[in-house]
């Protein structure tokens, strides 16, 4: 079969009888009477926008009351972070070797002379075996110890009583008072 062969048949166009009846266009007098809006709708469309603003409000007063506490959390995670790492340089002082001799000199405690061992299969003890002397020979404040700068407790100008929280020692530097402004350069 051949594509010539195959007959094209036009298109026949329904006959206009077996379609509806066309309603007539006629022009417009006057208008159609309008229907009245409802009250009811426009009452919920606006207390629908009332409620999304103050939803809106309402998670913009918590969210900015919590970047407050946010702040507030932080600025006293940063005074805790300063008071551990104040502490912890104390404790460094209090640990050294130089504070823990002049704390058990202070106790009554001496360095102990040549060693002495027990000999465990026959008890015998093997060394000088005596105590140590009354006296010690270390000073740990002496002439020849060197100054321990973590060691030198502040003072209270005051009076000589305990040393007040917040006392500083005279060769601290603070920073200028800003009661008057703040600091600014002297220019000539």
């Amino acid at each position: 079969m051949s594509l010539n062969a195959v007959v094209r048949t036009p298109k026949v166009a329904p006959e206009a009888s077996s379609r509806a009846p066309r309603a007539r266009l006629e022009p417009v007098t006057a208008p159609r009477a309008r229907r009245k809006p409802k009250l009811a709708y426009a009452l919920v469309a606006l207390g629908g926008a009332m409620a999304i603003g103050a939803a809106q409000i309402g998670l913009s007063l918590a969210i900015t009351q919590d970047s407050f506490t946010l702040a507030s959390l932080s600025s006293q995670q940063g005074d805790l972070n300063l008071r551990t790492q104040a502490l912890q340089e104390e404790l460094t002082g209090m640990s050294s070797p130089q504070a823990l001799a002049t704390s058990a000199s202070a106790l009554g405690m001496v360095v102990a002379g040549a060693p002495s061992y027990l000999r465990l299969s026959d008890g015998a003890v093997i060394g000088a075996g005596t105590g140590a002397g009354w006296a010690s020979t270390v000073d740990p404040n002496g002439a020849g110890a060197v100054s321990n700068s973590l060691l030198q407790a502040p003072t209270n100008d005051a009076t000589d009583g305990p040393v007040t929280e917040g006392a500083t020692t005279p060769t601290e530097q603070l920073p200028p008072a800003i009661t008057d402004g703040l600091p600014s350069p002297t220019t000539h």
